[in-house]
């Protein structure tokens, strides 16, 4: 399925004045999130439903692939993933053990399909080189600092194979009336947006060699959403 082109400049998106950086430690992520996880569905579901539902559609998931979800949450996309390829190879890997006890309840109603969950760093994957068709990343980005963010990039160009598909959804800048409110939210207390803060990954993509497809922004009860379809 071809998403409809918008602009995609390949200007890196880095941290001044009017940009925000992440501000949340790597290390405390694991502990706010297994916090959150009891309640993150409900969120995950009025907020980022419609970018996760196309990102799922971009991503062209057939059975038998080789499919990595980095950042894989309480599995509200994973679960989606492992239905369409029952018989590929599915891993998702988090920081949170909160979060993958909610996705490993969830995938229980698939029985009969081929996937594991594990804890797991984007930092340094535990995958092969080039061994990924579909690496999909859902609102990691925006937990993750400018200057370590070419790391993760890396590690994902790494996996994937020649031609494999990345598809990533973060929260982004917003660019329609209201959306700025997440900002001031994180501005005053990042921990009362578990982390996240309006990123665009378009122009980082490109530096790193990949071909980006398209980009599309979405806004959900004025939450902004940007999902972006790459190949390697």
């Amino acid at each position: 399925m071809k998403m409809p082109r918008s602009c995609c400049g390949t200007t890196s998106f880095s941290s001044g004045k009017d940009n925000l950086d992440a501000r949340l430690p790597q290390s405390e992520i694991a502990k706010v999130y297994d916090r959150v996880a009891f309640v993150y569905d409900i969120w995950g579901k009025l907020t980022e439903s419609r970018a996760r539902t196309r990102a799922l559609q971009v991503g062209e998931i057939r059975d038998g692939q080789d499919i990595l979800e980095v950042a894989v949450g309480t599995g509200l996309a994973f679960y989606e993933i492992v239905k369409r390829n029952p018989n590929g190879k599915n891993i998702g890997i988090d920081l949170s053990k909160g979060m993958l006890d909610k996705a490993a309840h969830r995938l229980r109603k698939l029985p009969h399909t081929n996937y594991s969950l594990c804890i797991g760093s984007a930092f340094d994957l535990s995958i092969q080189d080039e061994s990924v068709d579909v690496l999909m990343n859902n609102y990691m980005f925006d937990l993750i600092s400018f200057a370590d963010m070419d790391k993760v990039l890396k590690e994902f160009k790494r996996v994937l194979k020649k031609g494999g598909r990345l598809i990533l959804v973060n929260m982004t800048a917003g660019e329609r009336p209201g959306s700025r409110l997440f900002d001031r939210l994180y501005a005053l207390s990042p921990k009362t947006m578990g982390g996240c803060r309006g990123v665009k990954l378009s122009g980082p993509l490109a530096q790193h060699g990949f071909k980006i497809e398209a980009r599309e922004y979405f806004q959900q009860m004025l939450f902004p959403s940007e999902v972006i379809l790459a190949y390697k």
